[in-house]
């Protein structure tokens, strides 16, 4: 059975709540947002989600996330705004104040520090808009290590390893607390199951998962790797954190996310939570390089180049076939 622990309970409290926000703005007819800087889009529900964990938490530790509200207190967003809270408002079951939900999806400003909880309210956005698989992640960080992980995929059927590309009518919830194993559950009520990774032997086919967009992983490179190691073959696209859950649940063999940029670091909380779940069910997670991922040095893997999580063989063989290739 899963560890009993109060934290963790109330993260998966809090990442169920957020879906249920989600999944409420995702039934709208259309899923509007605005572009941040760096382009990416932001929609209600983002903010919805940060808004509905920062409350469920109360506070309880410093809380690192991916969004703030400065675009929601701008008077020409006043419809958004109006939208986050009516999404809230369904999540939590009680009438929540605009300048509540502000405040709320502020929290997220914090600092990281020697412990902290890390969130991504809405992982794979593109995917969340296309209505396909997203990921609402939550970690916990304790110095420069994932202690606790939380990863709700509200489009992603629990056991079905075959359909990414429609949405599940219940999806799932996967978590982990580091040294007690990684659980999975499509609702509340079920009884969660205990994740293991697939098992492999040389020589046998591999199953590999990566990125939808081919902006966030060389893509190339990875069928190169692949067919360097003798395990040639079309992977499976999914957006999120998802892959992770993919790879605990014994979906996938691998999963790689590879430099894209010489200069370009992995954000913490797009890895932390289903790190975590990955390892806790038998998968090794590491950098291209083989190093394990540092969460103790800001918002940013800054020690770490991409990310690999699978089988340890495989990526064992997969590091040994990056390290050969030509610079």
């Amino acid at each position: 059975m899963p560890t009993s622990d109060p934290m963790l309970d109330r993260m998966r409290l809090a990442v169920a709540l957020a879906a249920r926000a989600t999944r409420f703005v995702q039934r709208s007819s259309t899923l509007d947002g605005i572009a941040k800087d760096d382009r990416s889009p932001v929609t209600v529900a983002d903010w919805a989600s940060q808004a509905v964990v920062a409350m469920t938490l109360g506070g309880a530790l410093p809380l690192v996330g991916e969004e703030d509200a400065s675009a929601l207190r701008d008077p020409s967003s006043a419809p958004l705004l109006s939208r986050v809270a009516e999404a809230v408002n369904h999540a939590l079951g009680r009438s929540v104040a605009e300048s509540e939900c502000l405040e709320a999806i502020d929290l997220g400003r914090a600092a990281p520090c020697g412990r902290f909880l890390t969130l991504d309210p809405v992982d794979g956005t593109k995917g969340f808009l296309r209505r396909q698989q997203y990921a609402i992640s939550l970690a916990l960080i304790e110095r420069g290590a994932v202690a606790l992980g939380v990863v709700g995929c509200p489009n992603l059927p629990a056991h079905d390893n075959r359909d990414y590309d429609n949405a599940d009518a219940t999806g799932c919830l996967s978590y982990a607390a580091r040294g007690h194993g990684a659980w999975i559950q499509s609702d509340a009520a079920q009884q969660p199951l205990r994740m293991a990774i697939a098992p492999w032997g040389a020589g046998e086919p591999v199953r590999s998962c990566e990125s939808v967009e081919a902006a966030h992983s060389k893509q190339d490179v990875s069928v190169e790797l692949l067919a360097a190691i003798g395990a040639p073959g079309t992977p499976a696209r999914l957006d999120s954190q998802c892959k992770y859950v993919v790879v605990a649940r014994g979906g996938a063999d691998i999963y790689m996310r590879l430099p894209v940029k010489a200069d370009y670091r992995e954000k913490i909380w797009d890895h932390a939570a289903g790190a975590l779940v990955a390892t806790e069910a038998g998968a090794r997670v590491c950098d291209v390089d083989g190093r394990p991922l540092d969460f103790g040095l800001g918002r940013e893997l800054t020690a770490n180049r991409g990310v690999l999580a699978g089988h340890p063989a495989i990526v064992e063989s997969v590091v040994r076939a990056y390290a050969a290739r030509p610079r």
